[in-house]
């Protein structure tokens, strides 16, 4: 089926749903450790804590691909119904999560949190592979980007912006303070309104062959055996784009696990006062604890906002990259190649700068990797598989995302960064590293469909 170009305003409106779900990353990824540590985890546990996001990962996005690729519903297409299932869920736990009373309460909803994302996330992937022919490929993934890296900027600023408001940064010991309460209840609505506007303005083609579509839903049982047999025949360019998602995700899963405390121990010199460190019983330590407590909240606050900064930067990237792409081909080898690469020497001047200020000039080269990371990969992949399987197969691809996720949580950040030192910033500098690593693995790419759009290929 051909399919015809479409307008900037008709990938936005496709797209504008991922503004919510960025809201809900982005809260998470910015707060969450802050919410363990509030809770009283000790920063070498937190990265255990996080497993909940990539294993809830590696088990819904397959299935859920999988489901929407034999889904189609006259009103509601195909992929729409799941953008509204998630997005319910996820408003809910959303509002939740910063009333948890413990620890591991926390981390249930921080599973229940990451399902529900995922459920609304997979299939705007293929939302995009679906509608665009591959002549607007890195163009449609790019403006979606361009929306993700509006909704992090705001996002990571919001604790930081009801403060300013007046609402208190200050909480008793073991409770999230009301700032980062009203942050998540503000993200819970600007999810749920993103998406209905995406379900409400966005149509679907359906499937090209009714007949052979209705066939194949028919047939039971095939669930596992068809999941399997798309692992085992995995084209080589999708293999070759895993080993770059395997350390791209690894470094940024451990910048947001543990980013928090490694700057606002390293950098703002404002680390989590261990509670029992403190008898709250007697008035000056209970006094002592509030003061550096608020302290923490108020640097993690702008942890959170520089934070923030990269998001904005991979706006500002794609929104370049838009421009460029409407126009002209890109060697998306090459910009994923060089934008890693300055991502990861983003990671590593986080040891050296010298004051917080100078955080955000580290977060902007970070923030040119994450524009590329949300973008370059999927056209490329797009470009280079079944159309017919593109909900499973991008699926599928998230494995090579959540598995970096689960070895840095049960232990590969750790490992790893305690052979630099016991310092909580050395996770920063393994994150750069790996950044790199995944930079240079790009050279490994060379499908001439997947590098560039081929004119002559499409049909």
């Amino acid at each position: 089926m051909k399919k015809r170009t479409l307008s900037f305003w008709e990938i936005w409106n496709m797209s504008f749903g991922f503004l919510g779900i960025q809201f809900g990353f982005a809260l998470q990824g910015g707060f969450m450790s802050r919410i363990f540590q509030t809770l009283g985890a000790d920063k070498d546990a937190i990265p255990l804590l996080w497993i909940a996001a990539p294993l809830t990962g590696l088990l819904v996005q397959p299935i859920i691909g999988y489901l929407s690729d034999r889904t189609w519903s006259t009103r509601w297409g195909r992929r729409r119904p799941y953008f509204l299932i998630g997005a319910v869920l996820s408003s809910f736990a959303l509002i939740l999560v910063p009333h948890s009373p413990t620890l591991w309460i926390a981390a249930g909803f921080l599973w229940i949190l990451d399902a529900s994302i995922n459920v609304s996330m997979e299939p705007f992937r293929a939302l995009v592979a679906d509608k665009l022919p591959d002549s607007q490929r890195s163009y449609g993934f790019v403006v979606q980007t361009l929306i993700i890296g509006i909704g992090t900027w705001v996002a990571s600023n919001l604790p930081w912006m009801v403060s300013q408001l007046g609402v208190s940064d200050a909480a008793p010991m073991g409770v999230v303070p009301m700032s980062v309460k009203v942050a998540f209840g503000i993200g819970a609505v600007v999810f749920l309104l993103s998406i209905l506007y995406t379900v409400f303005t966005t149509t679907e083609y359906p499937p090209e062959d009714m007949e052979a579509f209705e066939k194949e839903k028919a047939q039971k049982n095939r669930f596992v055996s068809d999941i399997l047999n798309n692992i085992s025949y995995m084209p080589s360019t999708m293999k070759k784009l895993g080993l770059i998602q395997f350390f791209s995700w690894f470094a940024f899963f451990t910048m947001w696990s543990l980013a928090n405390p490694a700057l606002t121990e390293h950098v703002f010199h404002t680390p989590a006062p261990i509670e029992s460190a403190y008898d709250i019983s007697i008035p000056e330590q209970a006094a002592a604890f509030d003061a550096e407590n608020t302290a923490f909240q108020k640097a993690s606050n702008l942890v959170g906002s520089s934070m923030g900064v990269y998001g904005l930067s991979s706006m500002a990237f794609a929104l370049v990259l838009a421009f460029y792409t409407s126009k002209k081909r890109i060697n998306r080898k090459y910009v994923h190649m060089f934008s890693l690469i300055l991502g990861g020497i983003g990671f590593l001047t986080m040891y050296y700068v010298p004051s917080p200020s100078f955080l955000k000039y580290s977060f902007i080269l970070v923030g040119i990797a994450w524009g590329s990371i949300l973008s370059m990969p999927y056209a490329m992949l797009s470009s280079s598989v079944d159309p017919n399987k593109m909900g499973v197969i991008m699926g599928i691809f998230n494995m090579f995302i959540v598995i970096p996720q689960i070895i840095a949580a049960i232990g590969g950040i750790n490992f790893i960064s305690n052979l630099l030192g016991e310092e909580a910033i050395n996770a920063m500098l393994v994150a750069g590293l790996s950044l790199i690593i995944a930079g240079l693995c790009n050279l490994f790419i060379t499908d001439k469909n997947a590098i560039s759009y081929q004119p002559e290929l499409e049909q």
